[in-house]
Parts: structure tokens; sequence; C-alpha cells
């Protein structure tokens, strides 16, 4: 007999997506596979009641009500979820403080890995550097790189499908 509760489907899933983007901000730039090819997987993986969030999805924000999480702007959220990625808007999202960096947004937004500008990636957990292509708007990089100044910033996952990436706040973006 066990002594340890078995995990329902749900629970499984929540587990392995939340596993997943771990991985993926722990190897910046590999693609991880998630369990669950939507924002609101990703939601259930991250938030609790603890955490402010924001969606400009309607049916997202309704998803993120579900998890406990409080509803919030985007300069308030912990957790933003965009489907209508505006790279000015990044200036807009929590960066934390010298002190307490952990304060800073996590963004999740959805591009192609495929398409878009070439980018060299380069910082912890990555040997030497890896090249990917994302299809976010060119200036997105240029902005967040003035914006961040270590330890302050923002992660960023973003969604492609059932593959996600993470990008965090350490993590040096060259376009190539």
């Amino acid at each position: 007999m066990s002594a340890a509760p078995l995990l329902s489907e749900a629970d499984s899933r929540t587990i392995a997506c939340f596993d997943a983007l771990m991985w993926a901000l722990s190897r910046p730039g590999l693609p991880r596979d998630l369990p669950v090819p939507d924002m609101a997987g990703i939601a259930e993986a991250l938030l609790d009641r603890e955490c402010a969030a924001y969606s400009d999805d309607p049916a997202l924000a309704q998803a993120i009500a579900r998890t406990g999480a409080a509803p919030a702007d985007a300069a308030a959220a912990d957790h933003v979820f965009v489907a209508d990625f505006v790279p000015a808007k990044l200036r807009a999202l929590r960066q934390g403080s010298d002190l307490h960096p952990e304060d800073g947004a996590t963004l999740i937004t959805r591009a192609r890995f495929d398409q878009g500008p070439r980018l060299r990636l380069s910082g912890p957990g990555i040997d030497g550097h890896v090249d990917i292509a994302v299809d976010l708007p060119p200036e997105t990089w240029a902005i967040r790189r003035e914006i961040m100044r270590y330890p302050m910033g923002f992660e960023l996952f973003i969604l492609h499908g059932t593959q996600i990436i993470g990008l965090p706040r350490t993590t040096h973006v060259e376009v190539l």
C-alpha cells in the first residue's frame, strides 16, 4: 500500500507543465515540450492565490481567475499573458529592484520559433551560445536590453504550438 496520494490527471499535467517551464528557463533558447499547447495550461501551472496576473485575452482572464490569482493591470502583475505583443509595453512590466529582483514580472506570449530575426543567446545555462529565430518584432530586443539592468528585469516565455522557450533576465540577446 502506497502512503503517497495518487495524482489526478490534472495534477500530473500541471506538474509536467511547471517542470517544462523551469527547464526552459534553466536552458535558455532550447525548446521544451509542454503537455498542453495553450496559455491556460501555463497559467494553471504558475498561478495561485498569492499571485497577481494580467491577460489581454478575456477567455484566458477567466481561466486565470479560476486559479485564484488576483486580477491586475500589466504594470502591477507578477505574470503577464499577452496574445497581442507590443514591444513598447515591455517598459511597463515590473522589473523588481536591486534588493528584491524576484519582484520582476514574468511575460508569457506567443511567437513562431522558425521565423523572424536571428538571435544569438548567451549567459547562464548556455554552453557558449545558442542561435534561434523568434518571430517577435525586431525592436523587442533593443527595448529589452535598454530596460533590463541585472539583477532587475523580467523573465520571458515564448510559446509556439506545444513548445516553449524561456529567456531569463540573465540571458544576453544579440540580434544577428
